[in-house]
């Protein structure tokens, strides 16, 4: 398992090594011999112009790399080039705070975006970033064009609509003060096999004694009015016609109502068009069934208000009406019968900033529908631009209502704005390259379905600064065969060299590849590079941090001693294939430190007293100190003591340094093992090994080893678990506490027995003794006392008184 980890490893590391060469540096890549090329490479890219810059072998194209990598090889930052793009609001007119029944502003004075110009200055892949800011005006003017089919199945929707001018002008006007309304109507292409062209049927479609008007493509018969009376009265005079087949030919007439703006009499104000159909639509192609095969021209053919070249033109296609509508910033509503659902869903993702509407059987729901469909579109901005310049990119990152961010396609939209609401777009442009012409060009972002839009002048860094001082036919250019620009020449048609001193037709000859031979060996330039006019030009590595130099290619900065797996061990740099070393420190590999302070022990003295500094490092004099400053002795009394803490918290989480084990304990690397016959043991390293036993304040032992190993690091093999002393079995001890005192309290009553029955006998055996020994009569009681006492009274002659 550890040979497939270490394996899987390598492949990893060798997988990442190779795509970091496959990217390369883009800047070394391009290969520029001029400063222009060189910036145009890469926004990191820089040219240095210093003309003792490039060394023996080094191409001019190396003069080209990153800034950072131009510093770092001895460029100053004052000679490079590496010009800035930059931007400029030209104009930045503040949105407008307009509520409704303020004073009333033309349509040309309301601002809903900003800023409305300005100027960037692209340098290639460097981007240049700037805020747009929407906000919806209350009370903004607005245009509606309705649409309706009037062939034969719509008889009964035109009755209601007949009144739609007055009602649909008193809803609108609780949204805006400024509304104004148009009509225009639709059948179908007035060629078989679309209509009948018999001459009675071109003069009444319909069949029995249904009186109808003559079939016609597109009429528009009202232009945008704010009188919705004269709308009911001509839309009143409208007359039902009719055609052959089921789909209807309404993309004429959007085409129409979308170009035909002085007709439609549209302003520069929210533009809606209201498709009224029961039915689906003719597209492009659909045409040739009539013979029809041009495509559609997208202009105005409309005269008398009639569109004349419907027989002419086919269909319009679906994208071509996207285009159309996109330009003149006409937001559609689709109202259709249910059945047509469906297809109208389909056409409506197409189409952006476009809704559908279910119309009910006689269209009676048509106003409410209009309403519903534009709150949900004027509650969404979507942002489009036009055309952009070759290399030119545009990113948006959109910042919405309630700070909700998007990126990506859903970047250029916010959804749920109501009226005053105000929304933020970062818009992000950037150039690869450089047009081909160089000069300055123009685009446009505009919210979809509005008039307003962003002017963006765009300018292209396509030279660098130094350009502009470049000498032509400079003598420094071997008698002016070439153009001193920015610190090198570039050379006139069929010169070449580094100062343009050969001809392209003399570049091989043999006596200038001798020249490119050291010491008359075999190999021109060392196999590292290319003869050019007598000179080496070394070859570029697929790493641009590896380069060939020198005057036959013979040197290179990657093929000197490593030392850690780091050329020259990170403390110096590779000249010639040789390592020279960064100050205090010394080494084939400078990975010998002359600094001494690292072999210092806490005691001040090198390497504790006990070895040697060699090379920043200690080499101690007796094999059982260790450690950067021999101050480890891994088998000297004290060691179980001295790391018995740190032991204990790391491997138990106990002890008193449990709460500061990270920042007074990671001094040592620890390996927990499931037994104390896991434990190193002596005669198994080749590093003293200390045998250690603890116990901790429960009295539980806990075994470990401790060590210093080869590589002078603190190893600790700990056993798992803690060896604690068995506890007391309880039940017994209560048992036999119970039992003692259970007999004691017997063997208690057992002598108070005992006692009361010798006492008892005593007394009795008394008793018995003084029976024996009484003198009195056993006919008198000893004890009685008769109750007459005899007194004499010596007045009467001593006679005796019973009392």
């Amino acid at each position: 398992m550890d040979l497939k980890l270490i394996l899987m490893s390598i492949l990893l590391g060798l997988f990442c090594y190779c795509n970091a060469q496959k990217e390369g540096n883009e800047c070394t890549d391009a290969n520029a011999r001029y400063c222009g090329k060189c910036i145009q490479a890469g926004a990191k890219c820089g040219w240095c112009k210093d003309p003792d810059f490039l060394k023996q072998g080094e191409t001019v194209s190396s003069r080209c790399d990153e800034v950072q990598s131009l510093v770092k090889r001895g460029c100053v930052e004052a000679m490079i080039e590496n010009p800035k793009g930059d931007k400029k609001v030209l104009k930045n007119k503040a949105v407008t705070n307009r509520k409704k029944g303020a004073e009333k502003l033309k349509p040309e004075d309301i601002t809903q975006i900003q800023p409305q110009k300005l100027s960037l200055t692209l340098r290639s892949g460097q981007p240049q970033s700037f805020e747009l800011k929407f906000k919806r005006a209350e009370d903004y003017p607005i245009d509606l064009y309705y649409l309706m089919d009037l062939s034969y199945s719509m008889k009964d929707d035109l009755e209601n609509v007949k009144n739609l001018g007055t009602s649909l002008m008193l809803e609108m006007s609780k949204i805006t003060s400024d509304f104004r309304i148009g009509f225009g109507s639709f059948v179908e292409k007035t060629v078989m096999p679309y209509i009948s062209t018999t001459p009675a049927k071109l003069l009444n479609p319909c069949t029995g004694d249904q009186n109808c008007t003559s079939p016609f493509s597109y009429k528009n018969v009202l232009k945008l009015t704010n009188d919705g009376k004269r709308f009911n009265t001509l839309v009143g005079q409208q007359h039902i016609s009719g055609n052959l087949d089921s789909p209807e030919g309404g993309f004429d007439a959007i085409m129409q109502v979308a170009v035909c703006g002085d007709h439609i009499g549209w302003r520069n104000v929210t533009r809606l068009l209201v498709f009224s159909t029961d039915a689906g639509f003719h597209f492009a192609g659909d045409g040739k069934l009539g013979g029809i095969v041009l495509p559609n021209d997208g202009k105005c053919h409309l005269e008398n208000n009639v569109y004349t070249m419907s027989h002419y033109y086919d269909y319009p296609s679906i994208a071509h009406l996207v285009q159309k509508l996109s330009d003149n910033n006409i937001q559609t509503i689709f109202a259709v019968t249910e059945e047509f659902q469906p297809v109208y869903q389909e056409l409506k993702n197409l189409i952006p900033k476009s809704a559908v509407g279910t119309l009910s059987a006689n269209s009676s729901n048509v106003i409410n529908l209009i309403i519903d469909a534009y709150n949900s579109l004027s509650s969404e901005v979507i942002l489009e631009n036009s055309k952009l310049p070759e290399g030119v990119t545009i990113a948006y990152t959109s910042r919405c209502k309630n700070g909700v961010v998007s990126k990506g396609e859903n970047g250029r939209k916010c959804s749920n704005i109501s009226i005053g609401d105000e929304v933020t777009f970062n818009i992000s442009v950037t150039s690869k390259g450089c047009p081909k012409q160089g000069k300055p060009e123009t685009i446009k972002i505009k919210p979809l379905g509005f008039t307003e839009e962003v002017e963006i002048t765009l300018n292209f860094i396509c030279e660098c600064e130094c350009h502009n001082d470049a000498i032509k036919n400079s003598e420094l250019c071997h008698f002016g065969n070439g153009t001193y620009e920015c610190g090198a020449c570039k050379c006139n048609d069929g010169r070449v060299g580094r100062q343009c001193e050969c001809s392209s037709n003399d570049v091989a000859t043999e006596d200038m590849d001798r020249t490119c031979r050291k010491d008359n060996g075999t190999d021109i330039c060392s196999n590292n590079g290319e003869c050019v006019c007598g000179t080496c030009e070394c070859k570029k590595r697929d790493n641009p941090e590896e380069r060939y130099s020198g005057q036959y290619c013979e040197c290179d900065n990657f093929n000197c001693d490593r030392s850690g797996n780091k050329l020259c061990g990170g403390h110096g740099s590779c000249e010639c294939r040789v390592c020279v070393c960064d100050p205090m420190w010394t080494g084939s590999a400078c990975d010998c430190s002359l600094d001494n302070s690292t072999c210092m022990a806490s005691n001040k003295q090198m390497c504790n007293g006990r070895g040697k500094c060699e090379c920043g490092t200690c080499k101690c004099d007796d094999p059982k100190f260790q450690g950067p400053t021999c101050e480890t002795c891994p088998t000297c009394p004290g060691v179980c003591a001295e790391h018995k803490e740190c032991v204990q918290c790391r491997a138990f989480g106990t002890g008193e340094k449990k709460d500061k084990c990270k920042e007074e304990c990671d001094d040592f690397t620890l390996i927990k093992v499931r037994d104390r016959d896991k434990l190193p043991q002596p005669n198994d390293a080749s590093y003293p090994v200390m045998h250690c036993k603890e116990r901790d304040a429960n009295d539980c032992w806990f075994y470990y080893t401790f060590a210093v190993n080869n590589d002078t690091k603190k190893e600790v093999h700990v056993v798992e678990t803690l060896d604690c002393p068995s506890g007391p079995d309880i039940i017994p001890i209560v048992a036999g506490v119970v039992a003692g005192i259970v007999l004691i309290g017997l063997a208690l009553l057992l002598i108070w027995k005992l006692l009361m029955i010798i006492h008892d006998r005593r007394e009795f055996a008394k008793f018995e003794k003084e029976k024996m020994n009484a003198k009195w009569d056993t006919q008198e009681n000893p004890i009685y006392k008769s109750p007459i006492n005899q007194f004499q009274n010596p007045n009467y002659g001593r006679k005796a008184t019973a009392l």
